[in-house]
């Protein structure tokens, strides 16, 4: 059991610097473009979830095993998943937020991203197809 789990952990962690060179910051096609890195940090921490055309922004998230999710954070929102985890339990404590709704798989990003106007989801570059755009290549 240890020894599969080691493996587990080793290949996240061999595998993630690829996840990282490769990963993208995409949007439904009604997102304005040119959103900063900083605006779609705001978004992903609940601090502006107005987009600069006025509509509502929508950011979705990969679940929490999924390594594209560290590596989003870590590149975009300067967040470790626990330090991000932490955060989000003390805005739903406080009441001032609730953590962007998640998905299980890239393809189910790319699924809810193209189906939600305003929304903005992560993926690798190789993931990406005309139904959603490009913003970020962090």
């Amino acid at each position: 059991m240890l020894k599969k789990l080691l493996f587990t952990l080793a290949c996240c962690l061999i595998s993630l610097p690829l996840l990282a060179a490769d990963l993208v910051v995409i949007a439904h096609p009604s997102v304005p473009d040119g959103l900063s890195q900083n605006q779609i940090r705001d978004i992903y921490l609940g601090r502006n979830q107005q987009l600069p055309n006025g509509q509502q922004a929508t950011p979705i998230e990969m679940s929490d095993n999924s390594p594209l999710k560290a590596s989003f954070h870590t590149q975009v929102t300067g967040r470790s998943l626990a330090q991000l985890n932490a955060f989000w339990s003390q805005q739903v404590f406080t009441g001032r937020g609730q953590p962007p709704r998640s998905v299980e798989s890239p393809a189910a990003m790319r699924a809810a991203v193209a189906a939600t106007p305003g929304a903005l989801g992560y993926l690798p570059a190789s993931e990406v197809d005309a139904s959603v755009k490009v913003l970020l290549r962090p």
